[in-house]
């Protein structure tokens, strides 16, 4: 697919705190070859995510997080998620680096093999955020326990749990964000390929 014209007139930032947002004016090719008229547009710039879905190939288990969401609350869903274990990327931070280490601070395991899943984008029509989201080879026989960054508001439940009950929990809606949806379909798909990946 060839690159399409925008054109960015102004671009301003509307709110700056925790996370920002920016406004955008802006025009764009339209498909039968004329240009939009002016576009305003809010964007939530919230920053990229590497994101990290702990297998233990030998045990077959799956190592999943719960822990409280604000965005689930305000959306009148039940706020405590089952996740994969994510982070943000800083400057000049490899994404493979960042889901090992948000997997060791968020659930206690070293990751001993990574494998990239997908970039994607979370939510193109109003944020920013791309997601690189991994698998990643883990000893699960002692995951467990209370974890996170008490500065950083941080209460995270780790939970292990064979991967056909975690497929289970997928079947059911119990997992409802998109980065552990797609990271538990690609299990579903390539179970059987995780030693040669690993291997």
């Amino acid at each position: 697919m060839t690159s399409r014209r925008v054109e960015v007139i102004a671009r301003d930032t509307v709110f700056d705190g925790y996370f920002h947002v920016d406004r955008y004016q802006l025009t764009h090719a339209l498909h039968d070859g004329g240009t939009s008229a002016l576009l305003s547009r809010e964007v939530f710039e919230r920053g990229h995510v590497a994101a990290l879905l702990p297998v233990d190939p030998v045990a077959n288990k799956v190592v999943l997080i719960e822990q409280f969401r604000p965005g689930a609350l305000a959306a009148g869903w039940d706020a405590w998620l089952l996740e994969c274990v994510a982070g943000i990327i800083e400057n000049n931070e490899q994404p493979a680096d960042v889901a090992a280490r948000e997997c060791h601070e968020e659930t206690g395991l070293v990751v001993r093999g990574c494998q990239l899943i997908r970039r994607y984008l979370t939510s193109p029509g109003a944020c920013s955020e791309t997601v690189h989201l991994y698998v990643g080879k883990v000893d699960a026989s002692t995951a467990g326990g209370v974890f996170g960054l008490a500065h950083e508001g941080e209460d995270i439940k780790v939970i292990s749990v064979d991967i056909d009950e975690a497929l289970q929990l997928l079947e059911r809606g119990r997992i409802v964000n998109s980065k552990t949806i797609i990271a538990l379909q690609w299990l579903a798909l390539q179970r059987s390929n995780l030693h040669t990946i690993w291997s």
